[in-house]
């Protein structure tokens, strides 16, 4: 059997109206299609169609154990630690010894989180409008009562139960919601979902640019160690605007001798080998920015953050203190 690609969504800042879509829950894991094809044989792809077997072990077990023949899910893999979504101890499974897989899958196993069913008793669904793939989803679910590695993704119907989901849910991890149309089929590779992430607005101090200091493309962020009161690193914007780089570069001043940066290499993004060139800047400059909920276990933005507007009023005493120091 091969596994078709996946469909996806693009990025909007608010919900559409409800009557046309279906709201679902976003989840902080890997993206997930899983098979057992007639041969009773099991398959898991990533969204980039890599292999998930060996990261995955417990999950392979149970789709061997649970689930009947000819049938493909869609949905994530989750791990859960402290009551909250652990995104990096998926991470740990992957290119890891049997060993190491076997000892994180018996600490914190995984769940599989099905949001679509793509194909059943080796019939293709995913012609079908998504309120029938739902539908039948659900019967699957009832039907086969399989076990608790497996859950199936809350949707509603109702526009401002999903608000509050986006509000209620964000401290365990949820990202935010995807909406998706009631009359749509599965289109793999199209990006017809609409995803809005849970954002807030929040300070940081600016440790570092790229560019140059009077026109910076991108600032890097810090906050405080509550602990020892070191300035760490805990992410970077997006690219600056024009009008943004302009406002911010007057308000930057050189970096002093004793910088805490000085020696460090900066990543261009969360999980990328990739190395900025960057200038430090003496970190008195407090910015207001846009983050989502998703986070390491250092407590660093995991996406890049949206400059909000710099706030020369306020001092680093100002800034929130970071309180993590790493995952035990």
């Amino acid at each position: 059997m091969r596994l078709p690609e996946v469909m996806l969504a693009a990025p909007a800042e608010d919900l559409p109206p409800e009557g046309s879509y279906a709201f679902e829950a976003k989840w902080d894991g890997f993206r997930c299609l899983i098979a057992r094809t007639e041969d009773g044989s099991v398959l898991m792809r990533s969204r980039k169609g890599t292999d998930l077997m060996a990261g995955f072990p417990e999950i392979a077990a149970s789709a061997r154990q649970d689930l009947p023949r000819s049938v493909v899910l869609d949905g994530e893999l989750v791990i859960w630690h402290q009551d909250r979504l652990a995104f990096e101890r998926l991470l740990r499974r992957l290119n890891r010894r049997p060993a190491a897989v076997a000892a994180q899958a018996q600490a914190t196993p995984a769940q599989f989180v099905a949001f679509d069913l793509l194909t059943l008793d080796g019939t293709d669904l995913r012609p079908l409008p998504y309120r029938q793939r739902r539908t039948r989803l659900e019967a699957f679910f009832t039907e086969h009562q399989i076990g608790p590695v497996w859950t199936l993704c809350p949707m509603t119907l109702q526009r401002s139960q999903a608000l509050d989901w986006m509000r209620e849910w964000a401290p365990a991890g949820i990202e935010g919601i995807v909406a998706k149309r009631l009359d749509g089929p599965y289109k793999s590779r199209a990006r017809t979902w609409i995803k809005v992430r849970v954002r807030h607005t929040t300070e940081a101090v600016v440790g570092a640019v790229t560019g140059t200091r009077t026109r910076p493309g991108i600032l890097l962020l810090g906050r405080y160690d509550a602990q020892v009161g070191r300035l760490r690193f805990t992410g970077r914007t997006t690219v600056l605007g024009e009008d943004a780089a302009r406002q911010v570069g007057g308000l930057l001043a050189p970096a002093q001798a004793g910088h805490p940066w000085t020696g460090w290499t900066f990543c261009a993004g969360w999980g990328s080998t990739d190395i900025l060139d960057v200038t430090l800047v003496s970190p008195q400059l407090v910015v207001e920015v846009s983050a989502d909920i998703a986070r390491d276990t250092a407590d660093r933005w995991r996406h890049p953050v949206r400059l909000v507007r710099a706030r020369p009023d306020l001092t680093v005493t100002d800034v929130p203190l970071l309180t993590a120091t790493g995952d035990a």
